[in-house]
């Protein structure tokens, strides 16, 4: 089921701190193929539980695993543990700011602590644009929205 995106700088809903999930069960599974589908049917490169309306720490990220390839993979209770001194400005735009564009300095390399699915833990280390579109979402997840680390002026398209 496609879900409709939250859009806004001024939205209640994104600028609200998600809670955490404790419940890994069938419905928490459908609403992760709900998200799946959305992002993909909107050609989106990740989404955040609440750009679908829903205050919890889920994201999901379309890896991009080589240059034709890509892989949407779930992230519940995401937590960046460790970054790279190294950082690198890079336009972003997002489902729910569209056709709002600008720079943001983000690491070029995360780990990230996470569970899965199941509610298994798990630990990955990400790098390029993978780690900057886990940034991205994992933000969303705290009320803050790519317009808030933009560097510049922002770009705006019709």
């Amino acid at each position: 089921m496609i879900l409709e995106i939250q859009t806004g700088t001024d939205n209640p809903i994104l600028r609200k701190k998600s809670t955490a999930i404790s419940k890994f069960d069938k419905k928490l599974k459908k609403f992760v193929k709900d998200m799946t589908e959305t992002m993909l049917k909107k050609d989106g490169l990740g989404l955040a539980a609440p750009q679908v309306g829903v205050n919890e720490r889920l994201v999901i990220v379309n890896f991009r695993l080589d240059s034709k390839n890509f892989r949407p993979t779930a992230f519940l209770n995401p937590e960046i543990i460790e970054k790279s001194l190294t950082t690198e400005s890079i336009e972003e735009g997002c489902l729910s700011l569209p056709g709002i564009f600008g720079k943001v300095s983000r690491p070029v390399q995360i780990s990230l602590k996470f569970c899965d699915e199941n509610g298994a833990n798990r630990i990955l280390a990400l790098d390029g644009i993978n780690a900057r579109a886990a940034q991205h979402e994992i933000d969303h997840l705290d009320g803050i929205l790519f317009v808030d680390k933009v560097e510049g002026e922002m770009r705006k398209e019709k």
